[in-house]
């Protein structure tokens, strides 16, 4: 059918939240439970991007989560949908964010955690990390979390619907993914909802293993085999790190979108003969779709090794759209559900000079918005390499939001930091993702230095390197958006607008012959070699159209 992506998640959601009425309830950046939290339990918050259901909407309901954020397909929800939805779920006995281990989805969660906290509502996180072909064991804080999913979220959730403590639930939550492990192949790459190919394309007679779930290709090639040879080959690396004396592990065979049941069933024929084979006999298995991949062909396998405690809260009984299991009583009471308003920026009036910089800015940011539009399919294509394909889009969307944005705070009268803010928030959550989160914290820096009346461009451009380097973790060479803004800042010591912008390019050129260090296409390091990175290009190519919108001003 005919998509139009910009009406795709909002209309989904809405579809979702009509045909699950009785379960969930749609609020401003997601959902929560139809019927308020019980004042005497956690909130369980997790959420992620689109494009993986049943994660993660169709976890919200008795015995799972209190609440999941949205974002678009396959992006991060900004800072202020998860601060949104932790406040509509949140019952008073504190808030648990859990969400699988991505670089965007990190950010902004912390980022609404530092909010709540600053609120008065107590906060833990939990991030997912089972991935094992995203990094070695030694490494596992930086693994991606994929299908392991499932595991903490029923955990977590059935140990809050007990009325344990926040510090308990969550302890109970890294327990399990402790003991979780993933592993899955692709067949097939996703293709995004309105796009008329997928995000990568296999060799004939290839698959793709170790994939991620965000569209990223496997991290290696190899021709498609038997369904013996497959069972072996995605157990393998789980059992490898089996700990020492594990109980019988609960295994988790997961559908990645396009991958019928009956061929999960034919699958787990064999995987269960493997595992015999190896001396390892399930204590329980599921079979079918839990975290997808839109509409990825493939299939990824999870083994849980569960001590008794961890096992029970498995087996408890849970009710939501997606994952129903034992019957589960009506504990909670209707309530109304408020989620409240996010203040408008603070600002001061601004003056006739301050006017005429206000009106420069907002028509910068249109013509960025402009230039990202006609840049999107490149941006795409980049970010497609080593990573979701999403780059341009998320970009391009953030740009027009926070020109939107600029323009109705300049009508208001604000000063320039005012309305760089107004921009700020309103790219973080249009954009979602890494770059939404990272582009309104490097705004929101950059406005600090923007003194009415005396802005100071070197100023901005080091407080945004260095509040972005601090989130991103990320360096100069780590082929990421850092290295053409630092080249930027140096350039800022005595350069005009247009060589800092030219300095940015250069920088950004500079990183295709970067493996990458950081972010998500870490993973796919070899991938990216020989390509600039998307989000040096997408920063250059937004310096150089401010730079021409700005001196053609003047």
């Amino acid at each position: 059918m005919l998509v139009e992506l910009d009406d795709f998640v909002p209309e989904a959601l809405a579809g979702f939240c009509d045909l699950h009425r009785d379960i969930v309830l749609q609020v401003a950046g997601g959902v929560v439970r139809a019927r308020t939290t019980r004042k005497d339990k956690v909130a369980l918050v997790v959420g992620g991007g689109s494009g993986h259901y049943p994660a993660f909407a169709g976890y919200v309901g008795a015995g799972l989560a209190d609440g999941a954020v949205v974002g678009n397909i396959f992006a991060s929800p900004s800072s202020r949908q998860v601060r949104d939805v932790a406040r509509a779920a949140e019952g008073g006995k504190g808030v648990l964010l859990c969400f699988g281990n991505y670089t965007g989805d990190v950010l902004n969660f912390e980022l609404a955690a530092e909010r709540l906290r600053s609120e008065g509502v107590p906060v833990r996180i939990v991030k997912v990390t089972d991935d094992v072909a995203s990094a070695p064991e030694a490494q596992r804080s930086i693994r991606r979390g994929v299908a392991g999913d499932l595991v903490v979220f029923k955990i977590a959730g059935a140990a809050a619907e007990r009325g344990l403590s926040l510090d308990v639930v969550a302890d109970l939550a890294e327990a399990a993914n402790d003991a979780t492990r993933s592993f899955g192949i692709a067949f097939r790459g996703c293709t995004m909802p309105g796009a008329s190919e997928p995000l990568f394309s296999l060799p004939p007679g290839d698959m793709g293993v170790g994939m991620g779930i965000h569209g990223e290709p496997g991290v290696r090639e190899q021709p498609l085999c038997s369904a013996q040879t497959l069972a072996a080959l995605l157990a393998e690396p789980l059992l490898a790190e089996m700990p020492p004396g594990a109980p019988r592990p609960v295994v988790v065979l997961n559908g990645l979108g396009a991958t019928k049941g009956e061929e999960l069933f034919y699958l787990w024929h064999h995987i269960r003969a493997y595992l015999r084979s190896q001396g390892v006999e399930p204590i329980a298995a599921e079979a079918g779709e839990f975290v997808t991949s839109f509409d990825m062909g493939g299939c990824s396998l999870t083994m849980s090794w569960l001590h008794d405690e961890l096992l029970d809260l498995w087996h408890s009984p849970a009710f939501a759209p997606a994952f129903r299991r034992g019957a589960f009583a009506d504990l909670v009471e209707a309530g109304t559900v408020m989620v409240p308003a996010p203040p408008p920026p603070a600002g001061r009036a601004a003056d006739a000079a301050e006017t005429a910089r206000v009106r420069k800015l907002v028509c910068a940011l249109e013509a960025i918005a402009a230039a990202l539009g006609e840049a999107e399919p490149e941006l795409n294509r980049l970010d497609a390499i080593a990573g979701d394909g999403d780059h341009g889009r998320s970009m391009a969307a953030g740009a027009r939001a926070a020109g939107l944005a600029a323009r109705n705070a300049h009508a208001s009268e604000a000063d320039l930091g005012a309305v760089l803010i107004s921009a700020a928030d309103a790219w973080c959550d249009a954009s979602g993702g890494t770059s939404g989160a990272l582009w309104a914290a490097g705004l929101r820096a950059a406005a600090s230095s923007l003194e009415p009346g005396r802005p100071q461009p070197l100023s901005a451009l080091q407080d945004a390197a260095d509040t972005v380097m601090r989130l991103a973790g990320a360096r100069a060479g780590d082929k990421t958006v850092v290295d053409a803004l630092l080249a930027a800042v140096e350039a800022a010591q005595g350069g005009t607008l247009r060589e800092i912008a030219a300095a940015a390019t250069r920088g950004a050129e500079a990183t295709a012959s970067m493996a990458a260090r950081a972010g998500r296409a870490r993973p796919l390091a070899a991938r990216s070699v020989g390509h600039p990175d998307a989000g040096a290009t997408s920063f250059a190519i937004c310096l150089r159209v401010a730079a021409q919108s700005l001196e053609h001003g003047e």
